[in-house]
């Protein structure tokens, strides 16, 4: 516990004095003074802002987000909802499919009794200017 406090003791009185040499900041005097003060700092934002950014998104969200996704394939996705699911998707397979085949017939019907007949009304017309 001594040596401890000894330590920290050392390290503060070696920090502590170079603290003295830092100097305040100055507000600035007039607005010509804080309105170039403001435009300089909106300048060096608008130049690294993007790339400060674009290094948070990259280093920290992304990668965070990352081990999240991870974890929820391994410890609830693979587990609980991945193996009811494929068995639900086998049960409805066969059904899915003849309603695919029924849409597919269904599609073609309307094709041939609606699209056909206003697409030969649309050349007749076309025939009718070229005449």
């Amino acid at each position: 516990m001594m040596k401890k406090l000894i330590v920290i003791s050392i390290f503060c009185g070696l920090l502590l004095p170079n603290f003295s040499f830092a100097q305040p900041i100055q507000p600035p005097e007039n607005l010509e003074e804080a309105k170039e003060l403001g435009q300089k700092a909106l300048e060096t934002g608008q130049k690294e802002l993007p790339s400060i950014l674009e290094k948070i998104w990259q280093g920290e969200v992304l990668p965070f987000w990352q081990k999240m996704w991870d974890w929820f394939q391994k410890n609830i996705w693979q587990p609980y909802i991945e193996p009811p699911l494929k068995t639900e998707i086998e049960k409805r397979k066969p059904v899915i499919e003849e309603e695919f085949q029924k849409e597919k017939e269904e599609t073609k019907e309307s094709a041939k009794t609606e699209v056909v007949p206003a697409l030969k009304s649309l050349w007749e017309r076309f025939m009718e200017l070229i005449k």
